[in-house]
């Protein structure tokens, strides 16, 4: 993804059937911003991760799990991630995301 270009981010990933897909459009040394698409019922298992995460959920639904807590998602929906926190992730129906990490 180049500088000043307009795109439709929920363009940037198709759904797979059965299926996680993932495209990666920024990577810096401070953090990365990453596209998901998340066929209905796929998911990724509990993990921590070191550095803050913000999930954005462009369409659909979600379960974002943090230290145990559930918490449903619709598209337009936000939820930060605090590093080292375990979570997880399910997809209540398709959905996409951009997941955004903030390594400082």
């Amino acid at each position: 993804m180049s500088g000043a270009e307009i795109i439709s981010a929920a363009g940037l990933v198709n759904y797979q059937e059965d299926s996680v897909v993932s495209h990666e459009i920024v990577k810096k040394q401070t953090g990365t911003v990453t596209i998901f698409a998340f066929d209905e019922g796929e998911g990724l298992s509990e993990h921590t991760a070191p550095f803050d995460a913000l999930v954005q959920v462009l369409e659909g639904e979600v379960e974002v799990s943090i230290a145990g807590k559930p918490n449903h998602l619709n598209g337009g929906d936000i939820i930060l991630i605090p590093a080292q926190q375990p979570h997880s992730l399910k997809a209540l129906t398709q959905f996409k995301m951009i997941l955004t990490m903030i390594r400082s």
